[in-house]
């Protein structure tokens, strides 16, 4: 048995504090929950930011939401596979898309997903099959300068803009949000997202990872998704594979998914893209 270590008086009293600062917060989560300010969905996003929050155990959070108990939570948990001693930070991806479908909101709004990680990950082909799979599922098209591959249509794959027409909806506020990548710029128009989120229908935003990080600090309801490869290989074979980049432009691209595969730990959702149909099933769930 490991022999725990011993502490300074000093170091003993700041673990004291940090535990009752910690308990303290999970308190407040907790009320909120009980309250009805704060959904499932809520506490598992804010979980992915605050360590407190993330070590709060699965069985806590449930038996604060009003009617369930621990009889019913139990039972929850038990169906979805959820051990005791379980952490919110130790939840699945399935589990965590089958909590926040148990307790939904009926009447509720639409779901808003933002779909994004490196450049070449199939992010496109995902929103696409997407768009096919599901007629509550509303895929949001974007706004971009750059121009139009040999097989993408104007208000299909992207609304396609200049430079001139861009900066002139930024102006007006006409995007939920906007990002420069790879020499273009790439933009999500507001008055669609928000009307399909206000009838009921599902969103996926399918973005670059600034973009994402700009709807995180607008929007409390929406859920982060990171797109992975299945390996830095199977990145590099996609992206060396386009024959409509330079190879300057494919070694900028290289550099960037490097970087850009780092941005995973700050998504509440990582799926890997080793299968497309996998990948839209995850998404649809997540949204149920």
């Amino acid at each position: 048995m490991p022999v725990p270590p011993v502490l300074t008086p000093e170091q003993r009293t700041d673990a004291l504090i940090k535990a009752a600062h910690s308990r303290r917060i999970r308190a407040d989560i907790k009320a909120q929950v009980k309250a009805g300010t704060m959904g499932i969905s809520d506490v598992l996003i804010a979980a992915k930011t605050d360590p407190a929050i993330a070590k709060m155990r699965v069985s806590e959070l449930l038996e604060a939401l009003p009617g369930v108990g621990k009889i019913r939570a139990a039972a929850i948990m038990e169906r979805m596979a959820i051990s005791k001693p379980r952490r919110i930070q130790g939840l699945g991806v399935h589990q965590r898309a089958e909590l926040i479908s148990e307790f939904k909101p009926v009447g509720h709004r639409g779901r808003l997903l933002v779909l994004s990680g490196p450049g070449g990950v199939g992010k496109s082909t995902v929103a696409t099959r997407l768009r096919e799979a599901s007629h509550n599922f509303w895929v949001s098209v974007s706004a971009t300068t750059r121009h139009p591959r040999h097989n993408e249509k104007n208000g299909v794959d992207y609304f396609f803009l200049t430079e001139e027409e861009f900066d002139a909806k930024i102006h007006r506020d006409e995007f939920l949000e906007w990002a420069q990548f790879a020499g273009a710029k790439y933009g999500t128009p507001r008055e669609g997202v928000e009307r399909a989120i206000a009838e009921g229908k599902n969103v996926l935003l399918e973005i670059e990872i600034d973009g994402a990080r700009q709807v995180r600090t607008h929007s409390k309801e929406a859920i982060l998704v990171f797109l992975e490869p299945p390996s830095w290989e199977e990145l590099v074979a996609r992206l060396e594979g386009r024959g409509s980049d330079s190879p300057e432009r494919r070694s900028h691209r290289l550099e960037l998914a490097a970087s850009e595969l780092a941005a995973a730990k700050e998504f509440d959702v990582v799926i890997v893209n080793d299968h497309v149909e996998k990948v839209v099933e995850a998404l649809v769930a997540l949204a149920s």
